[in-house]
């Protein structure tokens, strides 16, 4: 288990590598090209913290889900478990009745925000860049936190892909296929992929037939064309489709619970569900980027259409045998929406911008949204939301990256933006009655930036910037009253003093940051139902560090160390004042450490350590916060690279750490869920 001589003994290891980290498999490490700024650059010239990830680690670490790559980032943490996957970093939580992440994916330029939809292949990646901080000035809203940008590989004259194949404990299976491929040369290109899996998971519910609990399956679909018609013109055209199933959950169940201590993982193990608890999440995306480039300008266009239906049943008491057996709730919400983007950028070598215009529409229909209570059998009461919401965000922007002299960068950057929401409901129940209200916020995003080259290896960057969290209304309205059904939005302003230096073998990056919040999106309970609201103010400030190190032509050594202290400054609820509490779900540090190996005769190892240090979850029925130990996992992979083949062996969790992800608790419930149990696997890849 976690402890204080774990971590000493952990930084121990990081100080004695001399170093700290990015993540990368790069051999010349001076030439890393970002797009964090919506144009090409040196990662060096770029005033903020950036994480890479590149095709290379993606295969070698076996990272598969937008989860695997938060895991490698300071003080980011995800749990996947939270009916979708919900993201903290730096102290920002997921707002839970908009569905947003802090964090936002970008696919080549199309993005996604929803809680709902972080299910990103893996497959057919160039790299990832991992952008810390708000990005609100050009990726816009609910960015409050940061950017994942995802790019896919280039289409080339000749055929290339990839089939693999995997198998592990609790019968995993993996299968996955890419294949790029000219159609006419020079001319038109042909990408498809695939990615199917499936994992019986480690838990039986005992209720009925001893049947295996946590399960999941999973596809993952896509294809591009990209058509080259001039030196100038060119359109790629993406059609993408996920599925993914989910069967109850790795829940440990107990009532009136007073320390996450009296939860038990060997409980987990054996289930009692008395009702079905199942997630089903289906996402059809359509994509078209328009670009016209000259030696001058680049000029691009970005539409896309993403679908989402999730589709959702969970047993109310989350066991069985008791007085509520046969209560459940359902959740169906089907979310469509489109976005398009204008933007227009140079290619001087001296004053740098671009500009460009952003529309999108949401809608997004609730039904059904209820809870089903039978008590000793019998109905006693029943409640369901309809609803109906628009949507839409229109927005300007524009960024300036100014050279003042040869040593000095000014970057600006503004947004304007305008976001409109409407809702439609209807809640029959013990009290029916119909819900309606709409607003429109209005906000100005700006950025600034200065930094320094100390000299060609060196540089330092001073920043400000404006974070921004979309309002909204909440999904289960308690009242036909408006004030008390909406939630203002949530806003920041991060301080950010960084360094970078870049050496032909070494990526040493450290920053310190300080976030103000105000109206923070917080997720409460009332008589049984969920709301979000907004505490005053916050703030989260520390440090993060990250490294790439090659020590020699076989050896890699990547690392990353990230310390926050949270807090809430102003956070009165009414009947309870929480001022002075950490913010949940923050740990209050996270450190990896991965060490590379490969020989040139095609045998390669690698180890990757995770420590996590500890967090608050809110407990409602107790209404205070209760404290969650950290922890350390390690993970391992050994292979032979022969040919056109690669076999492996791999280990997740190879100590069989046990430690909870994710905790909630009611007046009727305290749940807890815990991480997988060590996994074993094998796998073949066999590239052409």
């Amino acid at each position: 288990m976690y402890s204080k001589k774990n971590l000493m003994i952990f930084l121990l290891v990081i100080i004695n590598c001399q170093t700290l980290f990015a993540n990368n498999s790069i051999n010349n490490l001076d030439e890393i090209t970002v797009t964090a700024n919506k144009i090409e650059e040196n990662i060096k010239d770029v005033p903020q913290s950036i994480t890479i990830i590149d095709a290379e680690t993606i295969e070698n670490k076996g990272i598969k889900t937008v989860s695997d790559v938060i895991d490698i980032i300071p003080n980011m943490y995800m749990n996947p478990e939270n009916h979708g996957g919900a993201i903290n970093f730096r102290g920002l939580n997921t707002s839970m009745f908009t569905n947003s992440n802090p964090i936002v994916i970008y696919v080549d330029g199309v993005p996604t925000s929803s809680r709902n939809a972080f299910e990103i292949s893996m497959e057919n990646i160039e790299k990832i860049e991992v952008l810390r901080g708000p990005q609100g000035t050009l990726y816009g809203k609910d960015a409050i936190g940061g950017v994942i940008n995802i790019i896919t590989k280039a289409p080339a004259n000749e055929t290339n892909g990839s089939i693999g194949f995997e198998y592990g404990t609790n019968n995993y299976n993996r299968e996955t296929f890419n294949i790029n491929t000219p159609i006419l040369k020079d001319k038109l290109f042909l990408n498809l992929n695939s990615e199917i899996s499936s994992d019986e998971g480690w838990i039986t519910n005992n209720y009925n037939g001893n049947d295996k609990a946590a399960k999941e399956n999973s596809y993952k679909l896509g294809s591009s064309l990209y058509f080259k018609a001039t030196d100038n013109f060119s359109t790629k055209l993406v059609i993408k489709r996920e599925k993914r199933k989910n069967y109850w959950g790795n829940y440990s169940v107990m009532q009136n619970v007073v320390s996450l201590d009296q939860f038990s993982k060997n409980s987990v193990k054996n289930a009692n569900f008395d009702m079905p608890t199942i997630e089903n999440n289906e996402i059809d995306t359509q994509s078209l980027n328009l670009k016209y480039e000259t030696d001058n300008y680049l000029i691009e266009a970005i539409t896309s259409h993403k679908d989402t239906d999730f589709k959702s049943t969970y047993d109310i008491d989350f066991t069985a045998n008791t007085s509520l057996d046969g209560s459940f709730m359902t959740r169906n919400t089907n979310t469509e929406t489109y976005t398009n983007e204008i933007r227009v950028s140079n290619k001087s070598e001296n004053l740098r911008w671009i500009g460009g215009v952003y529309f999108d529409s949401e809608k997004i229909k609730e039904d059904p949204y209820s809870q089903t209570l039978y008590v000793s059998g019998v109905k006693a009461a029943y409640a369901n939301a309809t609803s109906s919401s628009d949507n839409s965000t229109s927005a300007i922007f524009t960024q300036m990256m100014i050279p003042l002299n040869s040593s000095f960068d000014l970057t600006l950057g503004a947004r304007y933006q305008r976001v409109k929401k409407e809702i439609d409901m209807t809640v029959d129940g013990s009290s029916s009655f119909d819900f309606n209200a709409d607003k429109t916020w209005d906000v100005f995003i700006p950025k600034g930036a200065l930094s320094y080259k100390i000299n060609d290896n060196l540089s330092t960057y001073l920043s400000v910037s404006k974070g921004y969290m979309a309002g909204g209304f909440n999904s289960f309205a308690s009242s036909s009253n408006v004030e008390n059904n909406r939630f203002e939005p949530q806003k920041s302003t991060n301080y950010e003093i960084g360094i970078k230096s870049i050496f032909d073998n070494l990526i040493l990056n450290a920053s310190i940051f300080r976030m103000n919040i105000n109206d923070i999106h917080i997720y409460k309970q009332v008589l049984g139902n969920y709301y979000t609201d907004n505490a005053d103010k916050a703030h989260s400030q520390g440090i993060e560090f990250d490294f790439t190190y090659l020590p020699t032509d076989t050896i890699e050594v990547n690392g990353a160390l990230g310390f926050i202290d949270t807090k809430y400054d102003s956070y009165d609820a009414g009947d309870y004042n929480f001022s002075g509490n950490k913010i949940e779900n923050t740990p209050s540090h996270t450190a990896s450490l991965s060490i590379s190996y490969y020989h040139p005769s095609g045998f390669y190892a690698r180890g990757d350590i995770k420590n996590q240090g500890s967090l608050y979850f809110y407990d409602d029925r107790q209404k205070k916060f209760l404290k969650n130990k950290g922890y350390t996992t390690i993970d391992a992979k050994v292979g032979y690279k022969y040919s056109n083949f690669d076999i492996f062996a791999y280990a997740k969790n190879l100590t069989n750490e046990e430690y909870i992800t994710y905790y909630q608790s009611s007046s009727i419930v305290s749940l807890a869920t815990f991480a997988d149990q060590r996994t074993i696997g094998i796998g073949l890849r066999y590239r052409f």
